[in-house]
């Protein structure tokens, strides 16, 4: 049988600047550290957050260039994040002086169901979408 207390999808983002992304994700997003590794120098090679509604992300950083995900660059990234608290994230993430893409409003996906959403980007340009649809 399957353990379904772990996530089984994990986007990974690198960051130039982790520990100023994680602190952006935790602090404004809402995410909850999980783990977090650090270099000789005291820069987060490694950590993972959890999303309260479920899953999670893994956070990598653009310096360290071995291993398959070594060429990845920073801030080409776009993540939904589903939740009911739109305008709550929304307003911490203008007082963190955030980008606001797209201020709250309603839309409507591909799917036609309709959803509350907003879109920030975080320091390093990534946009994360905020809304209250939720697959399936």
């Amino acid at each position: 049988m399957a353990d379904n207390s772990r996530t089984g999808l994990l986007p990974i983002l690198h960051y130039d600047d982790t520990r100023s992304a994680v602190q952006f994700l935790t602090e404004v997003l809402g995410f909850r550290q999980e783990v977090a590794a650090s270099d000789a120098e005291g820069d987060i090679v490694h950590a993972e957050l959890a999303w309260p509604g479920g899953g999670a992300l893994v956070i990598g950083g653009t310096k360290h260039t071995d291993g398959v995900h070594g060429r990845m660059r920073a801030g080409n990234s776009a993540i939904y994040l589903a939740t009911d608290e739109v305008d709550l994230i929304h307003d911490r993430a203008r007082e963190a002086g955030a980008e606001i893409a797209e201020a709250p409003h309603r839309a409507t996906f591909g799917s036609g169901t309709e959803s509350y959403v907003c879109t920030v980007r975080d320091p390093e340009c990534n946009l994360w979408t905020i809304g209250t649809y939720r697959s399936g």
